[in-house]
């Protein structure tokens, strides 16, 4: 058993929540797939294959409950999907989710790491008094793929 699980299974018992398979295994799936954006569709399938007699319902259920105990991030992508992955929290890592760029051609998302809006939110807080505990953001444009493809498909008319 991962740390993670023993983590998450403590922190269930500290809200006097049962530990269940089913909440274990929602868990495994979007640690395994950290760097995917997952919708509860995506991580039924998945715990479906360990556990054939799991509901999409009690997916629902178990993601909403992550949720609540901010194991689990929501993301939107303006794909009109709800998505979900690990919490940067659960994981131990800094407060802040990373960030997404977003590829306008193909609709890749790609996780960027770096937050430099750390002063930013200094100069929010110092400026209206307003504490900042998280954000998200998106960038729109094209991947390095698609910016090539477009390159050199320009090259071919030219000539």
């Amino acid at each position: 058993m991962s740390v993670s699980q023993e983590k998450f299974k403590e922190l269930l018992k500290e809200k006097g929540l049962k530990v269940t398979n089913q909440r274990l295994l929602v868990l495994e799936v979007l640690a395994e797939h950290r760097d995917k954006h997952m919708t509860a569709e995506d991580i039924y399938e998945l715990v479906k294959e360990d556990y054939p007699d799991i509901g999409l319902a009690t997916i629902y259920r178990t993601v909403q409950l992550l949720l609540e105990m901010q194991l689990v991030d929501r993301i939107n992508l303006d794909d009109g999907c709800a998505r979900y992955e690990i919490g940067e929290l659960f994981l131990g890592e800094a407060k802040h989710h990373h960030h997404h760029l977003i590829c306008k051609t193909c609709g890749k998302v790609l996780p960027f790491k770096d937050d430099l809006l750390e002063e930013l939110e200094d100069h929010i807080e110092e400026a209206t008094g307003f504490h900042v505990l998280d954000h998200e953001l998106k960038f729109y444009g094209q991947c390095k793929e698609c910016l090539e493809r477009q390159n050199s498909t320009e090259k071919h008319v030219e000539v």
